[in-house]
């Protein structure tokens, strides 16, 4: 994350009040990203549930949104059911919902752990493992939960850390998928 990145987030999080970082539940920010970044690709981790491996190209001309979660991350099973309206609401529309489930704790490296907590938390969309964070370090991401939306061409046009702000991350899928 550059400098100036990094110094706007201080000044939200110090304008805001907040004594918490994402993922605690008492903060979240959205991000628009410049509509000429290329989205990175989920080439490298796995196991894959759900779904065989997906790649971007293979997903061209659909509205992809990706999200950042952990099995034990309190914020991110909070996030997950508004994710599954996302998913209900505008899979026939040619929403990609794809679940990158990377490791905060040791033990969340259990795959067997992860695959009862996909069962648990009705998650039917695609969800790669990203047990050494190569996705993760591709997005430059830091939070866990975290959404990315990317257009379908393949550019990373919006994302949001945290919890909430649902309104306006269906808005952009709507936007998205040219039902705005």
């Amino acid at each position: 994350m550059s400098f100036l990145r990094v110094f706007a987030l201080i000044v939200v999080v110090a304008a805001l009040g907040a004594a918490a970082w994402p993922g605690t539940g008492r903060f979240a920010f959205a991000q628009e990203h410049e509509a000429s970044s290329p989205a990175p690709d989920f080439a490298g981790p796995g196991p894959w549930f759900n779904s065989p491996p997906l790649t971007l190209s293979g997903l061209r001309g659909k509205v992809v949104l990706v999200e950042f979660w952990t099995r034990e991350c309190i914020n991110c099973i909070h996030v997950l059911p508004h994710t599954r309206e996302l998913y209900d609401r505008y899979a026939a529309d040619g929403l990609v919902v794809v679940g990158v489930h990377t490791p905060e704790y040791d033990e969340e490296h259990d795959l067997t752990a992860l695959k009862a907590a996909i069962h648990q938390y009705r998650i039917d969309w695609p969800v790669v493992a990203d047990n050494d964070s190569r996705i993760w370090n591709a997005y430059g991401n830091q939070f866990w939960p975290a959404i990315y939306l990317i257009d379908r061409d393949g550019r990373l046009v919006y994302s949001h850390f945290g919890e909430g702000n649902y309104e306006e991350t269906e808005r952009r899928v709507r936007a998205l998928l040219g039902k705005a």
